[in-house]
């Protein structure tokens, strides 16, 4: 996985599996990019990722995870639930905002 984090009025952790970098998804109206410069800056394993997100949620972040994987580490961690989670040409993605 990878994570960047972008700084503005609040952080704003952006995650995603590392296979989906560069990589764009089309559904209908729907569309979902996994842009190099908005996810890719640190890489990270499955056990550190799920550590990383219940620091930033303590931090009052907010969150973009897409990807298998960087949904089911944040569900671990407790940032997301199964409710919070859409799709995209089978790619499942979720936003979190406090």
């Amino acid at each position: 996985m990878y994570f960047k984090i972008h700084e503005s009025y609040r952080r704003v952790v952006a995650v995603c599996d590392s296979d989906l970098i560069g990589k764009k998804f089309e559904e209908g109206k729907m569309q979902l990019e996994v842009r190099e410069n908005f996810y890719k800056d640190e890489e990270i394993d499955f056990e550190n990722a799920i550590e990383f997100f219940k620091k930033e949620i303590a931090e009052d972040a907010t969150f973009n995870i897409v990807g298998a994987e960087s949904i089911k580490a944040a569900k671990e961690s407790g940032v997301i639930s199964d409710g919070n989670v859409g799709e995209v040409a089978g790619i499942p993605f979720a936003l979190r905002f406090v």
